[in-house]
């Protein structure tokens, strides 16, 4: 007898739909499996046989033949257990073939035939919504993150008599009354408990308004650490849509909390600089979600900059052009988003006190090693650095309370609605993510401004792409202004953010 259910697998952050067929057979007694199953969907047979007898149902000592369609789509995980299962049951007889029909099933099924949760359930909702199944069924435990998706009828089950209960007579399913719990969308660091360093908050500022990447450089204490932790913070919140589209990101990385699924802030990620190429940038044979792709429509933080492999280092140039990073495996090309905000953070040199003589104890040549570990054409793609200096005594006591994170952010906001009017009919919704020929479209320089540019270029020689990020950034700054020019005192805060070319790798 002949039965098959729906079932998904994914692969980077696309989804397909599987057909899991099962077909029980008179023969010897077997158990096989094909279709590019990975070894760990393999596996679900013995799992499943397992459960099924722990739950008094004991498989016919016939022929089983199990086919994974698409074949040449590799399988991979442990979702595929309750839907390898509800087929068997019904090519057995257990459960009417046709009840099965149309019908969306993941989950991971343990000895005892329960249910757990696997990874990976909002995009399979998404995806079983696009293709109209019927319903779908999902662990418990998966069940909230399931619901984010309104139009779509799912069931939970906790174990594997509940999935035979519930496929039998879907209407006996009551869905289960969600407690309702409010979530603050505030961080709770707060931009007023930083004394001092107004220059770096005005360059931070500058930088989540126009969506540009930063790099601080200062001393160690200085407060680099203190201040990106607070750059989400001063972020617009997250629309709906990016919201579902960061939920996708996290439960393919399974990494949603069950309790509360739905991404509500801007992600904030600080990998430590002993993070692999392959951690950050994401990988693995089946691949997965790296920091950068976590980090986005967020911040992506790497602190100690210099500490991080020159390999990791270097990954992240082209996803910083592109806002997507591409992974080659033998199985395919698989594309992750990267649209994040890069924050860097460095000492200016191994001891940390560069250029002030009196205390630093480098030799010219451990400076010049230390600062030749970022090369210069990952240097052009940082639109802005920001020296940072220690705050001297009077600004650590004077008890002044600068501007919280609402009034920076009222700030932002008002600067990054004017950039989306201006780009409405572009595919780009910051100054940050403009292209070349944007930038000649919507950088209209003054006079003055179009003559101190010359006169910058004269003294320091700038590459075409760090030219075009001068640009951008100016334009921020009118944008903040809320002018439609950019002049020259806009031209000379953005050049001046580029002095690190000259200051510290000249």
């Amino acid at each position: 007898m002949f039965a098959s259910v729906f079932s998904a697998a994914i692969s980077g952050m696309e989804v397909h739909l599987i057909k899991v067929e099962a077909d029980v057979s008179d023969g010897l007694p077997s158990f096989t499996m094909v279709g590019l199953p990975s070894l760990q969907v393999k596996e679900a047979q013995d799992r499943v046989r397992t459960a099924l007898k722990n739950n008094g149902i004991a498989l016919p000592p016939k022929r089983i033949t199990v086919n994974l369609a698409p074949a040449d789509i590799r399988k991979e995980g442990a979702g595929f257990d309750l839907p390898l299962a509800a087929a068997v049951l019904a090519a057995a007889g257990v459960l009417a073939a046709e009840q099965l029909g149309n019908v969306m099933m993941a989950g991971e099924i343990g000895l005892n035939g329960e249910i757990h949760a696997v990874s990976g359930i909002l995009p399979m909702i998404i995806r079983a919504r696009e293709e109209k199944c019927r319903f779908c069924v999902v662990p418990y435990d998966n069940l909230k993150e399931a619901h984010l998706i309104p139009d779509m009828k799912v069931i939970g089950v906790s174990n594997l008599q509940e999935m035979i209960r519930y496929v039998s007579v879907p209407d006996s399913y009551k869905k289960p009354v969600e407690t309702g719990k409010k979530f603050s969308q505030e961080n709770p660091a707060d931009f007023c408990e930083i004394h001092g360093q107004e220059s770096l908050k005005r360059a931070v500022e500058i930088a989540v308004s126009g969506f540009h990447n930063l790099l601080m450089i200062g001393p160690p204490g200085a407060g680099k650490t203190m201040i990106a932790r607070r750059i989400p913070g001063i972020m617009p919140e997250l629309t709906v849509e990016e919201g579902l589209e960061l939920t996708k990101i996290y439960s393919i990385a399974g990494l949603l909390p069950a309790e509360d699924p739905l991404i509500r802030i801007r992600p904030f990620r600080s990998p430590h600089h002993t993070c692999s190429a392959q951690a950050l940038a994401g990988g693995g044979r089946n691949p997965r979600p790296g920091e950068i792709t976590l980090a986005h429509r967020g911040v992506l933080f790497l602190d100690e900059m210099p500490e991080f492999s020159r390999r990791s280092l270097e990954i992240l140039r082209q996803p910083l052009e592109d806002k997507v990073i591409h992974i080659s495996r033998v199985y395919g090309t698989y594309d992750f988003p990267a649209h994040f905000m890069l924050c860097a953070a460095m000492n200016p040199c191994p001891c940390g006190y560069y250029p002030d003589m009196n205390r630093c104890r480098c030799t010219p040549a451990q400076v010049g090693q230390y600062l030749g570990k970022l090369s210069q054409p990952l240097l052009d793609r940082l639109d802005l650095c920001a020296d940072v200096s220690p705050v001297d005594f009077n600004g650590m006591s004077n008890g002044k309370i600068g501007e919280n994170t609402k009034q920076v952010r009222m700030r932002v906001e008002a600067a990054q609605q004017i950039q989306r009017e201006r780009f409405k009919d572009e595919k780009i919704q910051f100054n940050g993510e403009m292209s070349g020929k944007q930038v000649e479209n919507f950088c209209h320089l003054d006079d003055s401004a179009g003559r101190l540019l010359k006169m910058a270029f004269q003294h320091m020689p700038f590459s075409a792409r760090a030219y075009h990020r001068i640009l951008k950034v100016a334009r921020t700054i009118a944008d903040m202004d809320a002018s439609e020019t950019i002049n020259k005192e806009h031209l000379g805060e953005a050049l001046s953010y580029r002095s690190f070319d000259k200051k510290y790798w000249n």
